[in-house]
């Protein structure tokens, strides 16, 4: 079918198995310290916050860990995930470039964000824990885990930051309508929100508070554990279902990415489409370019120090190696919620380090227009977080455009826009402007640094 717009896999196609791309790693990344003691946690460390099983996995020299059959039963509500060619996009950029992407917007919840909020949320259910905390930025996070709480009986608990909170009430409704409850963060429920508030009546918060929050609550009940929604190395093992997914699509086209882009904030969205391609790099099979594209005003890759940092604001986490703009460090409220983390994936600043992916920053005007274009020929209006990918991707294509080069370019348009619109309305009315980090913020906040 030569003008073939989805690939799409039979049910019976959905993997059994995640990826773990640490076994093919050059080398192992960096451990996660204790604060105290400045040595390498343990399993017993980090049983206070998370069941055995993810912690097992969080430290897994295996290459593939099974996914239990309850966990693919749950999946089969919208996976496999369609793979799109771009092919009205490509008509309106004119490119010689053939663009794909991988969907993840038919999940229950309209991102890929339940990939993982669903193995989580039956780990703690087997082990007999009865709620969850966590937090949230845009809201796809915390949706996803309301959503996998309700399918095994568990309370959700989701602090969601505050500027989200503002902007996106039809997310916290979401959240609610599966069973959660709300908080804006910084809150007055905790003692690192209390001491937030005490300095910045007015903070309009980020996510290292609300984990911050989330992390203090789960610590004080024995039946409560806490669940992190990207940065760990068990949340991209779960999201790696994407990219196996794609790869048996790209099968059905008969091509091969010249050039993998994704979005990056904590690190689960792309890592999940890039490691199962970075495998097949790494043992010679193909040979794509892998790129990561941030937020101008949030741009821990591109500008943060590589550097042992707290994964959240008040120190309360072990001490992660990663790329970071201090823990102390608020982004601006820009509309990519889910892209305000001051710090990057621990395995995704190792392999950064290693020279296997490359990142650029981008401003929220330009993919805003990028969201606008591609809504506009493709018919899916992307979440504010992707139009970082898709930016890079059209400028990725109007090179090809210029060289006459026909690349190949895939991307994970990991979520809709549904709930996001008024981000979106800011952008058409012209009232949406970029925010730049200033080098003095960002030395500030570096300066801070354990």
């Amino acid at each position: 079918m030569a003008e073939r717009t989805k690939y799409i896999l039979d049910e019976d196609d959905l993997p059994t198995q995640w990826y773990n791309v640490i076994p093919d790693l050059p080398e192992p990344p960096p451990p996660p310290l204790h604060p105290g003691t400045r040595e390498p946690v343990g399993p017993d460390d980090l049983a206070p916050l998370f069941p055995q099983a993810l912690i097992a996995q969080e430290v897994t020299t295996d290459r593939y860990v099974d996914i239990p059959e309850e966990v693919r039963e749950v999946y089969r509500l919208w996976r496999p995930s369609p793979l799109f060619r771009a092919r009205r996009l490509e008509k309106v950029l004119g490119t010689p470039a053939r663009i794909y992407y991988k969907y993840e917007g038919v999940s229950p919840v309209g991102s890929h964000k339940p990939n993982t909020a669903v193995p989580q949320a039956f780990y703690n259910a087997q082990e007999g824990v009865t709620r969850l905390t966590t937090e949230t930025g845009a809201g796809q996070w915390g949706s996803a885990l309301a959503f996998a709480c309700a399918q095994y009986g568990l309370e959700c608990e989701v602090w969601q930051v505050r500027a989200s909170y503002d902007q996106k009430p039809y997310r916290r409704l979401m959240m609610e309508t599966f069973g959660a409850t709300v908080h804006p963060s910084p809150s007055e429920l905790t003692a690192s929100g209390k001491a937030i508030l005490a300095e910045h009546p007015d903070s309009t918060g980020s996510l290292g508070i609300a984990i911050s929050e989330a992390v203090e609550q789960a610590a004080q009940d024995p039946d409560t554990r806490y669940a992190l929604g990207s940065v760990l190395n068990h949340v991209l093992l779960h999201q790696t279902i994407i990219g196996e997914e794609a790869l048996k699509q790209f099968e059905l086209a008969g091509d091969t990415p010249d050039v993998l882009v994704g979005c990056t904030g904590g690190g689960s969205n792309f890592g999940g489409l890039a490691f199962p391609f970075l495998r097949e790099k790494l043992a010679g099979r193909m040979d794509p370019v892998i790129r990561a594209v941030e937020p101008a005003a949030c741009p821990s890759l591109t500008r943060g120090q590589y550097a042992y940092d707290f994964g959240d604001t008040a120190g309360l986490t072990p001490l992660l190696k990663m790329h970071t703009l201090g823990h102390g460090f608020i982004p601006d409220p820009i509309h990519a919620g889910g892209l305000r983390y001051h710090g990057m994936s621990p395995l995704i600043s190792h392999i950064y380090e290693l020279g296997l992916i490359e990142a650029i920053a981008i401003g929220q005007q330009e993919c805003f227009a990028a969201g606008v274009r591609f809504a506009r020929s493709e018919g899916i209006i992307p979440a504010p977080e992707p139009t970082h990918a898709l930016a890079a991707c059209i400028r990725e294509a109007l090179r090809c455009k210029e060289t006459g080069e026909e690349k190949v370019i895939l991307t994970a348009l990991c979520g809709h826009a549904h709930l996001d619109l008024p981000a979106y309305g800011a952008y058409l009315a012209g009232d949406m402007v970029d925010n730049e980090l200033s080098a003095a913020t960002l030395d500030a906040s570096l300066a801070r640094l354990p």
